[in-house]
């Protein structure tokens, strides 16, 4: 046994880290199984900053996306990602008999981050129609600190209605934070619960410019809540969580032109999306598809392997999650570029299976 294994925390030995599209998949020159956007776009930088640590939160980033949230600037902090945030919930609110909840299918690191801070994980799946189960969650709210609800849910691009998000947020009143992983809200804004925090002392909205700012690379996130929330997390939270090159970034994304380029970009995305689904209506391997409010599609299929296998072998890399509770023969597609659904499609379209 090495001295690291000796050392090595009994919950981390355990631990099965996150099968990330990166990381899971290598290869292909297609990719659409990160949920990225497919657009790549430039931005200036100011590097004469750089030999100076950044500001805690930078004020002019908070600004920004507080005015584009619709929220307050002290009810917004940054950090890398939404990952961090995830794991901020956890190690600032739970102790080490608590849990958290999550409702599978659904985002993989809730329970791998509560893994990592050794803090149980209570699952309570969803039903067929991936609607939240609450009188299952009502009965499970026992020790709970943490509840997380994605919508629009990854893997299979369902919400939440709003009634169910309240159900949740009643039963853990004066008990646990309730986190809306809010992800994928640019492909469903309308459907969005960030106004609701100054009613709710009990909720934090998860966000992240991942996704249809086409942001992934450079992990800048949000979390949304109550003063008292925020200041929580920022006890915990490293000292400089936002680099200079993240803040300036992020920052023009949110300008008045960065927000009307993330605009126009979705609606690129979503028309590709159109194409996708119409052809998936058309497959006759195709015998379920689960309607996406979000810029990836889940769809069944009996020959999902071989459809899979096809795919990679032109190159072309999806995710296959029928390994999942409730999603038996399921693959996912994320929506790219128009040469790159043509690519995808051309092979859909022959495939036989």
């Amino acid at each position: 046994m090495s001295l690291a294994d000796k050392l090595t925390r009994e919950n981390i030995q355990q631990l099965v880290p996150y099968a990330s599209a990166r990381r899971s998949m290598t290869g292909g020159n297609i990719w659409l199984n990160a949920n990225e956007s497919p657009y790549a776009n430039e931005y200036e930088l100011d590097c004469s900053v750089l030999n100076r640590y950044p500001d805690f939160q930078p004020k002019g980033l908070i600004q920004s996306y507080a005015a584009y949230a619709g929220v307050k600037p002290s009810q917004v902090l940054a950090g890398r990602g939404a990952d961090e945030a995830i794991e901020l919930l956890i190690r600032t609110f739970c102790e080490d008999d608590e849990q958290i909840l999550i409702c599978p299918p659904t985002y993989g690191m809730y329970a791998i981050s509560a893994q990592t801070c050794n803090i149980d994980c209570k699952k309570v799946p969803t039903k067929a129609d991936f609607s939240l189960d609450i009188d299952a969650i009502q009965a499970a709210k026992d020790n709970v600190k943490v509840v997380f609800i994605c919508s629009p849910n990854n893997p299979t691009g369902t919400l939440v209605s709003h009634q169910q998000i309240e159900q949740v947020l009643e039963i853990f009143k004066d008990q646990a934070i309730v986190a809306v992983d809010e992800a994928y809200i640019e492909y469903a804004m309308d459907t969005s619960v960030a106004s609701w925090i100054e009613k709710y002392d009990n909720l934090a909205v998860l966000r992240t410019m991942s996704k249809a700012f086409g942001l992934a690379g450079l992990r800048c996130g949000y979390t949304l809540a109550n003063e008292n929330i925020i200041q929580a997390m920022s006890k915990v939270i490293p000292p400089y969580p936002v680099s200079w090159p993240v803040a300036q970034i992020a920052t023009q994304a949110l300008s008045e032109s960065g927000l009307a380029l993330m605009q126009q970009q979705k609606a690129q995305v979503l028309e590709q999306k159109q194409r996708i689904v119409d052809a998936l209506a058309r497959y006759d391997y195709v015998y379920e598809q689960i309607e996406s409010h979000s810029n990836f599609i889940m769809f069944r299929s009996e020959q999902k392997k071989a459809l899979f296998d096809t795919l990679v072998q032109a190159g072309i890399l999806i995710r296959d999650y029928s390994s999942q509770v409730l999603l038996d023969n399921s693959l996912r597609i994320s929506v790219g570029s128009k040469e790159e659904t043509d690519a995808l499609l051309a092979v859909m379209d022959e495939f036989k299976g």
